[in-house]
């Protein structure tokens, strides 16, 4: 573990913090610390900033209730930036949006960014808005018993591709499979944050079975 006396503070005594969602890994906003901040979202494990404009110290969400809850902190290879893994109550960004990054400048026409979250999002639109010819709109208009359906034909060619050991073929069913069992998520108003809490509280759980074997 780095020590806080290993980093360096800038000439005003602040490091830049690059607070990251931990679930989505989406930038939610770049903040600074001085060294009591970060000693305190260290023991309180909440982010505390130092404000630049109000020159005092800011624990994210005591007035909005927004906590950003740590994770883990990480300092960069010249010690002179952290990133700052968070689960958060809220917006993190004073305008009520999720992130304060939320303003493109550039999208390259040859390289498209790809998230399991943006994919999400992508069929929440598709059943708000059900534009026609979409085949997950398809799936939405028939409905619950179509999408179950779907989704118990894919395990099946799962099973089957993954039987026959063949890798190339089994990537591409589980990846049928991974859509089909989003579109139910959306259907049944299931959040890909509650499925990662979920794994995560099971990981936990693991580790202290193992552990206790291993005793």
């Amino acid at each position: 573990m780095v020590e806080i006396s290993e980093l360096k503070f800038d000439e005003r005594g602040l490091i830049p913090a690059v607070v990251v969602d931990a679930v989505t890994k989406r930038v939610l906003t770049l903040a600074y610390m001085n060294e009591e901040s970060l000693r305190i979202s260290m023991e309180k494990e909440l982010t505390c900033f130092w404000s630049r404009s109000r020159r005092e110290l800011w624990l994210k969400g005591e007035t909005s209730g927004n906590y950003q809850h740590i994770v883990s902190i990480t300092a960069d290879c010249d010690r002179d930036a952290l990133v700052v893994m968070v689960e958060p109550d809220g917006p993190a960004c004073h305008l009520g949006t999720e992130s304060c990054f939320e303003y493109p400048v550039f999208q390259s026409a040859e390289r498209e960014e790809f998230s399991l979250r943006g994919l999400y999002r992508l069929l929440e639109g598709r059943k708000a808005d059900r534009p026609e010819g979409s085949y997950t709109t398809y799936l939405f208009d028939k409905g619950l018993d179509k999408i179950l359906k779907k989704v118990g034909e894919e395990c099946t060619e799962v099973i089957i591709a993954g039987k026959a050991e063949d890798k190339k073929e089994t990537v591409y069913e589980i990846a049928d499979l991974a859509y089909h069992v989003m579109v139910l998520m959306v259907e049944a108003g299931i959040t890909p944050e509650e499925i990662h809490r979920e794994l995560a509280s099971r990981h936990v759980i693991d580790h202290k079975v193992k552990q206790e074997k291993m005793v």
